[in-house]
């Protein structure tokens, strides 16, 4: 008897290399594939604008990417005793508003360079509610990616509906083929399960995006969709798998998730050699019983050897770190 359906996502026709480099944006489930493509030394820029949920923020942010856009004092607000930006995430805030507003220039300015020449956007969408703030001053703007822990009294909640989402994720996409012509996006929808909107609420919010989506990457040859919402609610499909809030997938899910995205979107040849950089990363963990012998020293030099040896063979790969490591315990 079968307790188990497993689903394996149809692997895409075109697929991430190595040497690609990849623009990921979203929401933290983005930043959980982020950390495993750096992991294995792939060129990633995460997160410019910090965890963003809803399309319309994903979107507004990708386009002041394309257009460099750069904030002014009258782009922030006070709160907190933190100067923020209703478009990025508290990260980015600070009591020193100059502070503040370098922090997201300097961002801005990053995500410009590395979209010029990205391979790959992938994009992240959370939930399909969005925040609204009645625009009276220059700082305020409508839509907000983060609410900076402002009353929600302030703002007007309303869920998007497919059109709206299709429509502004589409424009956001015509700039950014217009910008760079040869990258390709991937979308996924978080499995995060977005519970304090409601539980019915929550499953037509990822229904409105799931849609949205779909209609989007059925018309595009360049757009690919990865189905982690679906691996999570539908092929894992229990509580085991999340963490103790009920609501974000744990790291059992996470990194049953990140193995499917290997053998969908990531090429044979480079999966061969995250193989051969993962036995580079778990020397670097091991914890030696005795540090000063001779054996560990052997190891030390065996596996410094093989970092040169793939530093050798694959030039845009940085290795200083595990280089400098090896070199200096042994």
């Amino acid at each position: 008897m079968n307790f188990h359906l497993e689903f394996s996502p149809k692997p895409f026709a075109q697929k991430i290399k190595h040497h690609h480099t990849v623009l990921l944006t979203g929401s933290c489930f983005t930043e959980n594939i982020g950390t495993k493509l750096k992991q294995f030394k792939f060129g990633v820029l995460e997160n410019p604008n910090g965890i963003l949920f809803n399309p319309v923020s994903i979107a507004q942010s990708l386009q002041s990417y394309i257009h460099n856009r750069q904030y002014t004092e009258a782009d922030l607000f006070y709160q907190n005793e933190s100067w923020n930006s209703w478009q990025h995430h508290t990260r980015f805030s600070h009591p020193d508003k100059a502070v503040c507003l370098q922090r997201i220039n300097q961002s801005q300015q990053q995500a410009h360079q590395f979209l010029k020449t990205a391979n790959w956007v992938l994009i992240t969408v959370g939930s399909a509610f969005v925040y609204e703030f009645p625009v009276s001053t220059s700082a305020d703007c409508g839509v907000v990616a983060n609410c900076h822990k402002v009353p929600t009294d302030k703002f007007t909640k309303r869920l998007l509906g497919i059109d709206e989402i299709k429509k502004r994720l589409q424009e956001m996409l015509e700039h950014l083929f217009d910008f760079n012509p040869g990258v390709q996006v991937i979308f996924t929808i978080s499995p995060v399960r977005h519970l304090r909107d409601g539980f019915v609420e929550n499953n037509r919010s990822k229904a409105a995006l799931i849609q949205a989506i779909h209609q989007l990457t059925d018309m595009d040859e360049r757009l690919f969709y990865f189905p982690a919402y679906e691996l999570v609610i539908d092929d894992l499909r229990d509580y085991r798998f999340y963490a103790e809030d009920m609501v974000h997938p744990n790291y059992a899910a996470t990194n049953y998730v990140w193995e499917k995205f290997i053998s969908t979107c990531i090429d044979e040849s480079s999966q061969a050699l995250m193989k051969e950089i993962n036995v580079i990363n778990a020397a670097k963990s091991h914890k030696p019983f005795n540090p000063t012998s001779e054996q560990h020293r052997k190891f030390l030099q065996s596996n410094l050897e093989k970092v040169m040896l793939l530093e050798k063979q694959y030039g845009y790969i940085d290795f200083r770190e595990e280089k400098q490591y090896f070199t200096d315990n042994r």
